[in-house]
């Protein structure tokens, strides 16, 4: 997930099935950015925080638990559900005594592959993601002092913390198992994936009409590129501001730079089809009504991107491209609860 600087001699780990695999120099890796779309890479594993079965493990036991926030009643699997695809089904994500959010908490579905997190990019790893939500006072409200406190007092964490990282509970060690945890929240195997490594039966017609049609006529592509479907950029696609928030400015907040004003990260669509609802402000409840809203061009708002114009699909084509979205979905779509200690 950490990307260091190209051409730098790096050594990044890689990982299937919870098993460490042989490292690889960075500097092996091609500078440029695979766009082409097709099957997922392998995570790639910082150096700082090796992935293993155990890592993981209490990683999932914390991303599950209520205790990580100020009055014990809001985990990270409340606003990551794992049936909506690891989203929030709710417009605007709710935090400890009801508290409303501006957003609607992104997925956390093949967040590994991201270098920047949330939708306006101000954390640059998953360590450093998993610490933000805690501290933030509308969503789980309590002090990282006082969660370690907690979980040092449990001794069920204590014993595996000790086994894991050779130490007590701390804000460093409870990041890295939740982001150990959340590497392995990857979806793949969809029916595309299939259909691209040969399968030409895993895509109905109609699927196969909309595959075209996102890497032509609907423009798709231009930002949902990759393997995972995003290009990791932010854009301002003119959606129109609902709920608490007057005015969200997104990535401006973080860079200041006046070209970043109302732009927002563009998501993964992989699994779309589970996420709803959608875009930042969770304002748009289905699939059609987010194909229509690019179809439309988005709305009249200041700094709206260039390409962010009609795109004059017809009603068949605006189902085909639905179709081909729901043939991202991929193999995780439910997780068992773990028994917390």
């Amino acid at each position: 997930m950490i990307q260091p600087a190209l051409g730098r001699t790096k050594t990044i780990l890689f990982i299937t099935t919870g098993f460490l695999l042989l490292a690889v120099p960075l500097s092996g890796l091609s500078e440029e950015p695979n766009l082409a779309l097709g099957q997922l890479p392998k995570v790639r594993i910082p150096s700082h925080n090796l992935q293993y079965d155990a890592k993981v493990e209490l990683g999932k036991l914390l991303f599950f638990d209520p205790r990580l926030s100020k009055d014990n009643s809001v985990s990270c699997a409340f606003c990551h559900v794992p049936a909506a695809g690891f989203a929030d089904p709710r417009q605007f994500s709710l935090g400890v005594g009801g508290k409303q959010g501006g957003r609607n908490a992104p997925s956390a579905m093949n967040a590994a592959y991201s270098h920047l997190q949330f939708w306006d990019g101000r954390a640059s790893s998953l360590e450093e993601q998993a610490l933000g939500p805690i501290q933030n006072p509308v969503e789980m409200a309590e002090t990282l002092k006082n969660v370690v406190k907690k979980l040092n007092k449990i001794k069920g964490y204590r014993d595996r913390f000790r086994a894991v990282f050779g130490q007590e509970v701390s804000p460093d060690t409870i990041a890295k198992a939740i982001a150990a945890f959340e590497r392995t929240l990857i979806s793949t195997n969809s029916p595309f994936d299939k259909f691209v490594a040969g399968d030409k039966g895993a895509l109905s017609a109609g699927a196969q009409r909309g595959f075209e049609l996102f890497q032509g006529k609907a423009r798709c592509v231009l930002c949902h590129n990759g393997p995972n479907f995003t290009d990791g950029k932010f854009h301002n696609l003119g959606v129109p501001q609902v709920g608490p928030l007057k005015e969200d400015l997104g990535r401006y907040n973080v860079t200041k730079r006046d070209a970043d004003r109302g732009a927002f990260k563009t998501p993964t669509l992989r699994s779309v089809a589970l996420t709803a609802p959608y875009m930042h402000t969770g304002g748009f409840k289905t699939l059609d009504e987010v194909i229509e809203f690019y179809n439309k061009g988005g709305e009249a708002v200041p700094g709206k991107d260039a390409f962010m114009s009609q795109l004059n699909l017809a009603e068949q084509e605006k189902k085909d491209l639905a179709d081909f979205l729901n043939s991202l979905t991929g193999d995780l779509t439910s997780m068992a609860l773990p028994r917390l200690p």
